[in-house]
């Protein structure tokens, strides 16, 4: 099963290598990692996609709970939610047939073309993991040349919330 796991920990250089080494120690996969600082600049949320039993999950918390930087776990699954990814994708369009129909799939999809050359458009694209993965696939036909994608972030609906 596919759980998020958000960690609120503290801002500190090495808190993230010591997170990422516990999975890897444990020979747990990480899908998807994103981190960045909150409103507090002590504190950083990092979320986690990673696969399991819930038993195996239940583990992976207690073991986060006990490195001494994390000072909240949540995992997402256990709550209605709300998960987004980003992602910059550039397609190569040297035809102008090809730059009028990667427009309009953008547009579709509610994406933006955020960098304009001669042959090449780079766009970018919020939204659920599915969305984005249709939209590659949307591309086939076209050039792709790189795709960068930012990973899951989360956050919990109503009053659920990851704070101290």
């Amino acid at each position: 099963m596919r759980h998020v796991i958000s960690i609120l920990m503290e801002n500190e250089a090495g808190a993230l290598s010591r997170v990422a080494g516990l999975f890897s120690a444990r020979g747990y996969n990480i899908e998807s990692l994103t981190v960045a600082p909150t409103d507090d600049a002590t504190l950083s949320r990092l979320t986690v996609v990673t696969r399991g039993s819930d038993e195996i999950v239940e583990q992976i918390v207690k073991q986060l709970n006990k490195l001494i930087d994390v000072v909240k776990v949540m995992d997402l699954s256990q709550y209605s939610h709300m998960e987004r990814e980003m992602m910059f994708i550039k397609v190569g369009v040297e035809k102008n047939t090809a730059c009028e129909a990667v427009k309009r799939l953008a547009d579709i999809f509610r994406g933006n073309i955020i960098d304009v050359s001669d042959k090449t458009y780079t766009i970018e694209l919020t939204g659920d993991r599915s969305k984005l993965d249709a939209f590659v696939n949307a591309l086939k036909d076209y050039r792709i040349i790189e795709v960068v994608r930012s990973g899951s972030m989360g956050i919990a609906r109503g009053e659920a919330s990851l704070h101290i």
